[in-house]
């Protein structure tokens, strides 16, 4: 059994004898499988809630509810996005996993049972809950994602994560494409759709027991992902009210606010307003598995590209905004092509997956979009990981990036809900993304050093492997 020594320092475990022993990557309580479990977790629920969200109006014809849904869902999300990372420092992984994903399988009956009443009152309830719920399973993600791996891969890691959990948009994706694809007048999902989202929904809430507390995970160095086992509400209060002061999180929040505030732009006013029902289904399957492409990608540039960290982390913003202007240059260039007056009086023909070139090039684009959003919020998860190894920490920074995150979102659905016009969504969005970059460029600079830096460290890790403090 370990010593008290050995607790306190993060050396040894009683899982594993790293002086006697050879580390395996497929020990339960290694990094890898811990990231893997994560993502499958994700996979199940989250991955099942943005194949939903991206029929366009959560599959329904008039998007009134499901604006309206997530303007709730997100504005709770962006409280419990902020006090998630003390939340998961008092209760632990699995607890704050299980309440976080319990709320998706009430949101996805919500709307099983918006499809027979129509009274949305019990869909914004259930987003509002479902708000608290994500704020809680992202918070606990995102302190897992970027603070379990070795600080050289932390951009592999992330690239299996949103791999993994964006198969789950793929597969959630077939689900509405299977289950509709001989109604092609349809304009609302039928009740197996639905279901079929609750029941792997309900499989991911019952997975996320299976993570074990960052103080019993041992990486191949043989140090824990903290020395923390547990925290109290007043140290996690004045660590949250600190962040809001901190300089590195203010340069984050341009590319926090931006990271989903395309999403009501992109799933109901190009999937939405261009596909009919079973070919939108389709497009999320291309679209989520874009993201895969995108996160492996960028993953490889942040840990691979330059041997200094600070390099890789340039060239990776570089990179995105390049694709990132080219993305939504061409998304102008279909835009106007169309308004929001020509799919109120119907005057735009519904794309099918059989409509061969007409269909091709509003598809493309809406590939781009999905590989974009995971290209840049990879990157960005990048950043925040290279700030601090110590799960503590980067649970309170990957809380407080949600919670800016979803107050954003928050605005950008009730935005639409108010018929803002495509072309100054768009230009929004393009705008929003384009302001983050220099910010994200100064961060690195400031903020992330290089392994041969005198003052190479990190907070909550020094270059030796000693953890050091963090903010408490």
């Amino acid at each position: 059994m370990g010593s008290v020594a050995d607790q306190e320092t993060g050396k040894g475990s009683p899982e594993m004898d790293t002086g006697t022993l050879k580390p395996s990557l497929f020990r339960y309580n290694s990094p890898l499988v811990q990231v893997v479990l994560i993502g499958f977790v994700c996979f199940c629920c989250p991955g099942m809630f943005n194949a939903l969200s991206g029929m366009g109006a959560g599959g329904q014809v008039d998007p009134t509810a499901a604006n309206n849904a997530n303007t709730a869902l997100y504005t709770t999300f962006a409280v419990f996005g902020v006090l998630g990372g003390g939340i998961y420092n008092i209760l632990g992984p699995k607890l704050t996993l299980l309440c976080g994903c319990s709320t998706y399988v009430l949101y996805a009956a919500s709307f099983l049972y918006y499809n027979h009443y129509q009274h949305q009152a019990f869909a914004i309830v259930a987003g509002a809950l479902l708000g608290i719920g994500a704020g809680l399973l992202w918070t606990a993600q995102g302190a897992i994602m970027t603070s379990y791996p070795p600080h050289d891969r932390k951009g592999t890691y992330i690239a299996l994560f949103w791999s993994i959990f964006n198969l789950g948009g793929v597969i959630g994706g077939l689900i509405p494409f299977a289950m509709n694809f001989h109604r092609t007048e349809a304009r609302s999902v039928n009740d197996g759709t639905y279901i079929g989202f609750m029941v792997f929904m309900s499989i991911g809430t019952l997975l996320s027991l299976s993570i074990l507390h960052p103080s019993r995970v041992i990486r191949d160095d043989g140090s824990r992902c903290t020395n923390i086992t547990y925290s109290n509400v007043g140290v996690e209060a004045r660590a949250i009210c600190r962040l809001f002061l901190d300089w590195r999180m203010l340069l984050i929040v341009p590319a926090s606010w931006a990271s989903n505030f395309f999403y009501s732009y992109q799933f109901n006013n190009v999937n939405g307003a261009l596909f009919n029902l079973r070919t939108r289904g389709l497009n999320n399957v291309f679209y989520w598995g874009a993201q895969m492409i995108g996160s492996v990608l960028i993953g490889y540039i942040m840990d691979f590209s330059f041997k200094s960290r600070r390099a890789r982390g340039l060239l990776g913003v570089a990179v995105v905004a390049v694709a990132g202007t080219a993305i939504w240059g061409g998304g102008l260039a279909k835009q106007l092509d169309y308004d929001r007056s020509d799919v109120v009086l119907k005057r735009i023909r519904l794309l099918d997956f059989k409509n061969g070139s007409d269909f091709a090039g509003p598809f493309v684009l809406y590939f781009c979009y999905g590989l974009l959003d995971a290209m840049f919020q990879s990157m960005v998860y990048w950043v925040i990981g290279a700030l601090a190894d110590d799960t503590e920490i980067l649970s309170r920074f990957t809380g407080f990036y949600k919670g800016v995150q979803s107050a954003g979102a928050a605005v950008a659905w009730q935005i639409d809900s108010h018929n803002v016009p495509f072309v100054n969504e768009l230009a929004t969005n393009w705008g929003l993304m384009t302001i983050s970059y220099p910010l994200l460029v100064v961060l690195i600079m400031k903020a992330v050093k290089d392994d041969h830096d005198s003052d190479g460290e990190v907070e909550g890790k020094t270059m030796g492997g000693a953890v050091i403090p963090g903010i408490h």
